[in-house]
């Protein structure tokens, strides 16, 4: 399962940064900074935990939200979605525009793609 949208990222990423919050502590983080109202965080936060990503559990009159997912495998399972929705045509093109939209957001970082793709190689050939 992942994350259906824009805020569901958002509110996950906070979870990640905290070990636990409140709706509270999250909409301060996330909600308030976005203009998005304290409700729409819990029903958000909610819909995280119905999806399994998300647990809860009740401290007093409050609950405590904590990521369920680990960050790594849902930014891996995101990725792998985007590159089958881009691949229609093949994996070059694909490859292509993921190069091409990592160069206008962050070129700094396709010296560290090829460093990460060379290593991946000598891993694969036992080098």
């Amino acid at each position: 399962v992942l994350p259906g949208g824009d805020l569901e990222r958002a509110l996950l990423s906070a979870l990640w940064t905290r070990s636990e919050a409140t709706v509270r502590e999250i909409y301060e983080d996330v909600g308030g900074p976005r203009g998005i109202v304290y409700t729409t965080v819990a029903k958000v936060l909610d819909r995280l935990v119905d999806k399994g990503m998300v647990g809860r559990r009740r401290e007093g009159r409050v609950y405590r939200y904590r990521a369920k997912v680990r960050q790594e495998e849902t930014r891996r399972a995101m990725a792998r979605g985007l590159i089958e929705q881009l691949a229609d045509d093949g994996p070059r093109p694909a490859v292509a525009a993921l190069v091409g939209a990592l160069e206008e957001v962050a070129p700094d970082v396709l010296d560290e793609l090829a460093a990460e793709l060379a290593a991946r190689r000598r891993r694969r050939d036992g080098a």
